[in-house]
C-alpha cells in the first residue's frame, strides 16, 4: 500500500484562536478519564453491595440483587445511556428537571447521564465478579467463622471480603479496562470525548487514517498501563494457593 502518512494533521490548526486539532484530542482524552473514574467508581461500590447481597443468607437481598444483574446484563449499553440522556430527565421533579433541562449544558448533562448509565451497566458485571470470587472460598471458612461466633457481617468484614477481592482482581482487571473502552458509546448521546473528536477531526481534515490510528494506539497506551497497574497490584496481594497467588 503506497500510502504517505501526515502525522502534522494533528498540530494544524482548527481556525479557533491557536487551538490545534491535538487541543481537541486531549479535551477528549480528559472527558474520556473523568467518565471512566465516575462509571468505574459507581460500578465498584454498586456492584460490590451488589454481589455480597447475592451470597447472604436473606433470600430478599438475593432476590433484589439478581433482578438488578438481570436487568442490566439483558440490556444493551446503548440503549441503557439513550434511557438515562431521554428518558428518565421526563421524569425527574419539577425543580430538578428545569435544572437539568435549563441550566446544565448538553454536554454536562450528556456526561452525568454516560457516567451514571455506564457505571450501573458494569455494576452488573462486577457483581457476578464479587459472587463469583465469594463462593470460591472454601465453605468450611464460613462454617468455622460462625463456629467462632462472628456474626455475618464480621466473617464478610474479617474473613470472605478480604480474600475473595484479591481472587478476583484478574477478572476486575478485565471490567476495568471494559469499562474504558465503552466510554467511547458516551459520544453516542453527545459527550465531547475522544471518539467524538476522533469523528469530527476526520471530516474536517480528511486524514482518516491517521486520526484513527492516533486514537486506537491512545486507547492501547492507556488500557496497557491500566493492566500492569493492576498485575503490580496482584503481585502485592497475592494470595498462596489462590487465583491470584503463586503455586
Amino acid at each position: 500500500m503506497n500510502y504517505t502518512w501526515n502525522w502534522g494533521v494533528l498540530f494544524q490548526s482548527t481556525g479557533v484562536g491557536t487551538t490545534t486539532y491535538f487541543d481537541w484530542i486531549l479535551t477528549g482524552i480528559g472527558w474520556l478519564f473523568v467518565i471512566a473514574i465516575v462509571a468505574w467508581s459507581i460500578a465498584m461500590v454498586l456492584g460490590s453491595i451488589l454481589g455480597i447481597m447475592r451470597t447472604l443468607p436473606n433470600k430478599t437481598a438475593r432476590a433484589i440483587a439478581t433482578t438488578y444483574v438481570t436487568i442490566f446484563r439483558n440490556i444493551p449499553l446503548l440503549i441503557q445511556l439513550f434511557i438515562w440522556f431521554y428518558v428518565v430527565p421526563n421524569f425527574l421533579p419539577g425543580p430538578i428537571k428545569t435544572w437539568w433541562i435549563m441550566d446544565l449544558s448538553a454536554n454536562t448533562s450528556a456526561l452525568i447521564s454516560a457516567s451514571v448509565g455506564l457505571g450501573l451497566f458494569t455494576a452488573a458485571r462486577v457483581c457476578e465478579q464479587v459472587r463469583t470470587g465469594i463462593e470460591a472460598l472454601p465453605q468450611g471458612q464460613i462454617n468455622a467463622g460462625y463456629a467462632m461466633g462472628f456474626s455475618t457481617f464480621q466473617l464478610y468484614r474479617y474473613v470472605v471480603l478480604p480474600q475473595s477481592f484479591r481472587t478476583i482482581l484478574p477478572p476486575l482487571s478485565s471490567e476495568l479496562t471494559n469499562c474504558v473502552k465503552n466510554t467511547s458509546v458516551a459520544s453516542l448521546v453527545g459527550v465531547a470525548e475522544i471518539i467524538t473528536q476522533m469523528k469530527t477531526i476526520s471530516e474536517y481534515t480528511q486524514s482518516t487514517i491517521e486520526v484513527y490510528t492516533f486514537i486506537t494506539l491512545i486507547f492501547i497506551v492507556i488500557n496497557v498501563c491500566l493492566i500492569q497497574s493492576m498485575l503490580l497490584l496482584e503481585k502485592r496481594l497475592r494470595i498462596p494457593g489462590l487465583i491470584a497467588g503463586d503455586k
